[in-house]
This record gives structure tokens, C-alpha cells and sequence, in this order.
């Protein structure tokens, strides 16, 4: 990926959230992270990270339906190999999200051991739930209630401040504001979160981030673009190939590129292209 242009994005919430996190971290008893299973690292905010360390937890590789099974195969046995607590789930469609009440018991077994023996049995365990935008977690907050009990839309930004949400009388979640980190040293994680969406559109190139979604798609996953496109070869610009496909074309018979790019980012993030992957274990 050769895009240069500096992506980044500085919320003005940033400092107030991590001072809520921080304040609130003393009254949940675990935390539930989650991750687009589609770029589980670049999704992580190491900042949240940092802070949370030190109470148990679990990770959710979300939005399985839209990443490369065997990919996620991986980073779950990856994460399970440093210690860690690991769901795939899809908070949409409800996959997997029935075995979050199960771990989060037996992750908390002793904490719960010891209620019983000292006889508080009633109190719920209180579990907050931090991730950065667009990852899902008002969508499985919502799975876990049963209800639409948090706005969900698909574009980053729109869950504002915390709220309690009580999905039985044993367990409460702590739903935290989405937040990414102040600045992307790592300009491939941004590319990656740009690519889902985790980044607002009109803070980035859309078309040179099509491009480059284009030349890592024909480099891992050819046969599912050219499917998608009904492309012969992958040979030239990706967008300019696509355009031409689907008759999207200027005066003078030039290709509509900014078109192009919309459309593949769209059904990229929509998964019409098919289950795609962004980013692999290091050690696969």
C-alpha cells in the first residue's frame, strides 16, 4: 500500500473519554473489547488497551461474516496464545454472541465463588464494554438486551457518552464511547481503518483509498474481485478496469474513477466482494 496521505483524526473527546474510562474502570468487574475481526490489531485502540490491562477480560472478533474464516481461525488462536479471552461473533446477524454470558461466568468463576460464599448472591456482574468507532458494540449491546436499546448506524461516531444497559438481573454492561488514538503513527492501520469505515470518508482521499483497497484486493483475493466485476484480468488501474465494467463513464469516453472508488468501498464494506481479510498474524 503506497498511499502517503496522513490520515488522522483528533475527537475532541478524546482526553474526557480516557478520564472516564479511567473513573469508571473501578466499578465494572471485567471488560469486553471489541474488534473487527477484519483488522483485529488496527482495530485496537492500545490506548484503551493500556488502561483496562488490568481487569479480566474478553475479545470479540466481530463482523465474522465479513472476514476470511480461515484468517480469523488465526488470530483467534493467536490471541488465545497470549492469554486472552476470545469470542467470534457477528453482533449483526447474532452469531456467536450466546457464548459471551458463558465465558464472562467462568472468566469471573472465583469473583462469583466468592459472592456465593459470603452470601451476595444478587449482585450482578457489571462488565463495561470499550472499542473505537464502527466496531459493533451498540450492535451487540442491543443482541445482548434484546432490544434496540442503543442508536446503531453504520458510520463511526454516532454512540455518544455512557449508559448503563441491564440485560438480566446477573449482568449490566457499561457501554463506553467509541474512541481511536489521537494520532496514526502506523499509517497502514489507518489505511486498514479507513478501508471499514472506522474513519469518517471526508477525512480521507476517498478515490486514492479506493485505489489502494484495489491493489491489496487483486494481490489477496483476485478471483473474488474479477467475480464481483466480471473482470478478465487485473491487469491495470483497478478503477479505471471497474468503471469501464459497469459503464461508469465521462464525456469523451473516460472512466469515472470517483465513481469506481465509491462503489468498491461501499461493497467492500457491505461484503458484497465476498469475506475479506486485511490483516494476518504476524506469525501465520
Amino acid at each position: 500500500m503506497a498511499y502517503e496521505s496522513d490520515i488522522q483524526w483528533f475527537p475532541g473527546h478524546m482526553t474526557k473519554t480516557r478520564r472516564m474510562i479511567e473513573a469508571d474502570l473501578k466499578l465494572v468487574d471485567a471488560v469486553a473489547e471489541i474488534v473487527d475481526c477484519r483488522i483485529p490489531e488496527s482495530s485496537r485502540n492500545p490506548l484503551i488497551n493500556e488502561i483496562v490491562s488490568g481487569k479480566p477480560g474478553i475479545m470479540l472478533l466481530n463482523k465474522c461474516d465479513y472476514a476470511d474464516d480461515n484468517v480469523t481461525a488465526q488470530w483467534k488462536r493467536f490471541y488465545e496464545g497470549l492469554g486472552k479471552r476470545v469470542i467470534i461473533c457477528d453482533c449483526r446477524s447474532g452469531k456467536g454472541v450466546n457464548r459471551f454470558l458463558p465465558v464472562l461466568k467462568e472468566e469471573l468463576s472465583e469473583l462469583l465463588e466468592k459472592r456465593r460464599a459470603k452470601g451476595n448472591i444478587g449482585k450482578a456482574l457489571r462488565v463495561m464494554v470499550v472499542g473505537i468507532p464502527n466496531v459493533g458494540k451498540s450492535s451487540f449491546i442491543n443482541r445482548m438486551a434484546g432490544s434496540r436499546k442503543t442508536k446503531v448506524e453504520d458510520r463511526p461516531g454516532v454512540t455518544r457518552g455512557k449508559q448503563w444497559v441491564t440485560i438480566d438481573k446477573e449482568v449490566e454492561l457499561l457501554d463506553m464511547p467509541g474512541v481511536l488514538w489521537p494520532k496514526f503513527d502506523d499509517k497502514q492501520a489507518a489505511l486498514k481503518l479507513a478501508f471499514t469505515g472506522a474513519i469518517r470518508d471526508n477525512v480521507t482521499d476517498a478515490e486514492g483509498l479506493a485505489y489502494e483497497l484495489g491493489i491489496y484486493l487483486a494481490e489477496n483475493y483476485p478471483e473474488r474481485l474479477k467475480e464481483r466485476y466480471n473482470l478478465d484480468s487485473l491487469d491495470g488501474n483497478i478503477l479505471e478496469l471497474i468503471a469501464k465494467k459497469r459503464g461508469m463513464m465521462l464525456s469523451g469516453g473516460v472512466p469515472d474513477t470517483e465513481r469506481a472508488a465509491a462503489a468498491l468501498l461501499d461493497e467492500y464494506r457491505s461484503g458484497k466482494i465476498g469475506r475479506i481479510s486485511l490483516e494476518r498474524p504476524a506469525a501465520s
